[in-house]
């Protein structure tokens, strides 16, 4: 989940972790986008200048919400090929509890670097990138691992390019990372979740640890979609869903956690 020092979300902290209660949850990781080096990316993320601001944004929260919700600070960090130096530092810059590892390819940065107008050549690069991104070991998990097919939704046909995926599944099950199912896809042009199907497979088949995010830019999308994800889980078979507190994986049963949802709902 992000806050308004990104440029296009809405909220603060603190909104954000009363709807986690509201909605079962014991506490959120904010997890705003990071700093890059270079030029302003206003709308896009925070500036390096703003970063201060933004830990105490989760510090306020944190003490407001004392002794009912748990607000923790986190980071997702953008991955391109080149910037390893950076983030090694900037994951030093706090005490982060989590560092989500994301490539945003709709964005104008990997775009220019990477796009060449052949839409199955820039998919294959992507994954290319994603197993690198995991083999750096900064990441605690992969964000939105599939995003790629928002580019060109007509272009997406993950068979196609099974080999790469394949590959690049194998190489990030080597790490140990966890990945993503992001249940922002649902609203966007692919509609459905993040990944989809075939990457969520080749996920569970080499035991790729899972977490679940809603990706939220306005606090009523705190755990949107949770119960979709839990069941798509269950479905190709996993039994047991992450998260992390202090950068350590935290395993729970998906029943455990559906539980818990179910409960908040019958309290309203």
């Amino acid at each position: 989940m992000h806050t308004p020092l990104c440029g296009h979300a809405v909220g603060d902290p603190e909104e954000y972790a009363k709807v986690a209660v509201r909605k079962g949850l014991a506490g959120i990781i904010v997890t705003c986008h990071n700093p890059l080096p270079g030029p302003p990316d206003p709308g896009i993320r925070m500036g390096v200048e703003r970063f201060d601001e933004y830990c105490q944004l989760v510090e306020r929260a944190r003490m407001a919400m004392e002794g009912i919700a748990d607000v923790r600070l986190g980071l997702e960090c953008d991955f391109i090929p080149g910037l390893e130096g950076w983030l090694e530092e900037q994951v030093g810059w706090a005490d982060f509890n989590y560092v989500l590892g994301s490539i945003h390819p709709h964005l104008p940065q990997y775009r220019d670097l990477f796009q060449t107008g052949d839409a199955v050549a820039f998919q294959r690069t992507y994954f290319e990138h994603l197993a690198q991104s995991a083999e750096t070991g900064l990441f605690d998990a992969l964000g939105h691992p599939d995003l790629v097919k928002i580019v060109d939704p007509a272009a997406w046909r993950p068979e196609g390019i099974a080999t790469e995926i394949e590959r690049s599944l194998d190489r990030i099950a080597a790490t140990g990372v966890a990945m993503e199912l992001n249940t922002s896809g649902l609203l966007k042009n692919i509609g459905e979740m993040l990944p989809g199907e075939f990457v969520l497979a080749g996920m569970k088949k080499r035991g790729i640890p899972v977490v679940v995010g809603a990706d939220a830019h306005v606090p009523e999308r705190v755990a949107d979609g949770f119960d979709r994800a839990f069941k798509r889980l269950t479905e190709v078979g996993y039994t047991e869903v992450s998260y992390f507190l202090n950068r350590k994986r935290i395993d729970i049963p998906i029943e455990a956690a559906q539980r818990r949802l179910a409960a908040a709902r019958n309290e309203v």
